[in-house]
């Protein structure tokens, strides 16, 4: 057991869980240059793949995106670890500031911080959207297979875990039909 890599692991994922707000689609741009770029503990596309599962679980997905890799490179240990430092951030920060919420939520300028906030997450959610969707729509297939889930997306109330199924499916569909490898 590499308790180095494990410090590592953990330590990593309590900085991004300290720094994250809005969960795990927010963090996707520290992931990636934390995890993919510096550490290199897994590539863009495997953190794609662990994103697509993770939305398709129970849980939160910052949890099982840390699970994931920690996982990979430390076994079950290693899952454990990095989940631990993931949630550490949050449970203190939580524990600490819920009462100092509840007391406080009601003057105008509590909500009017929480306000910037929820627009600053959807920034950052935008941002990794948008480097996602280069490595990921990379063709007319990748293309159409978007446009389809988005439309659906947009037109319907289906669980997030129908779209990435739904997604799956047309991709193998297409690559059969196509004949491509």
């Amino acid at each position: 057991m590499n308790i180095k890599l494990l410090a590592d692991l953990f330590f990593t994922f309590a900085r991004i869980g300290a720094v994250t707000f809005g969960g795990g689609y927010a963090m996707l741009m520290i992931l990636l240059s934390e995890i993919v770029e510096k550490k290199k503990w897994i590539t863009e596309e495997e953190l794609t793949d662990y994103y697509v599962i993770a939305q398709c679980t129970p849980g939160v997905i910052a949890v099982n995106v840390a699970t994931f890799v920690g996982r990979k490179n430390a076994g079950t240990i290693g899952g454990v670890i990095a989940t631990l430092g993931v949630v550490f951030p949050s449970l203190v920060i939580i524990t600490l500031l819920a009462g100092v919420i509840q007391a406080y939520a009601s003057l105008e300028w509590v909500a009017s911080a929480f306000a910037g906030v929820r627009v600053c997450v959807c920034v950052l959610i935008f941002n990794a959207v948008s480097k996602i969707f280069g490595k990921s729509v990379v063709d007319r297939l990748t293309m159409c297979v978007y446009l389809v889930i988005l439309a659906g997306a947009a037109l319907t109330n289906l669980p997030p875990v129908a779209f990435v199924a739904a997604a799956g499916i047309l991709g193998v569909t297409a690559k059969v039909i196509t004949g491509a490898k």
